[in-house]
């Protein structure tokens, strides 16, 4: 009984070492800076995209609000009250600039800090979502680490935490 236990043990403690290598391969705690309890709308149309960027999010403890289009976006931005939206450019019904700027419109999200998740990396794109006021403009394939440190940079500019 106390052998299986002695063995049990060790494959735990085996077993936690291992993950922690593979997350600190991942950068999943690189970052010191606090994101914990922000709540992040992720607006885009790619599923697989925002079911990974939401479960990565979600382990470093973010409440994470999705939405598959614009229009979805700008409704939930409107009921939801975001600390910070991570938002794609080339989506159906409503589109990423035309989003950004109904949010401009609203008196209480006119503020809200806008990070671009878009694989367009156009001037004239980059151009019109800086006329906005987002936060950053990252283009895909990303680093989630980096993605990551302009979150929390982003969320530290709001006074977030």
């Amino acid at each position: 009984m106390v052998l299986r236990q002695r063995k049990a043990e060790k494959f735990i403690e085996v077993y936690t070492r291992s993950l922690k290598r593979k997350a600190a391969m991942l950068g999943l705690f690189k970052s010191k800076k606090r994101t914990s309890r922000a709540r992040i709308l992720i607006v885009d149309d790619e599923p697989d995209f925002v079911s990974t960027l939401q479960c990565r999010l979600k382990w470093r403890h973010c409440e994470v609000i999705t939405a598959a289009n614009g229009k979805e976006g700008l409704e939930k931005a409107i009921s939801e009250k975001p600390d910070l939206i991570l938002l794609d450019t080339n989506m159906p019904v409503m589109n990423g600039h035309e989003m950004l700027e109904h949010l401009r419109n609203q008196p209480d999200l006119k503020d809200t800090p806008v990070i671009m998740l878009t694989a367009i990396c156009e001037a004239h794109d980059i151009a019109a979502a800086s006329s906005y006021g987002v936060a950053d403009y990252v283009t895909k394939p990303f680093d989630f680490t980096e993605l990551m440190e302009k979150i929390a940079n982003t969320l530290e500019n709001k006074n977030f935490g």
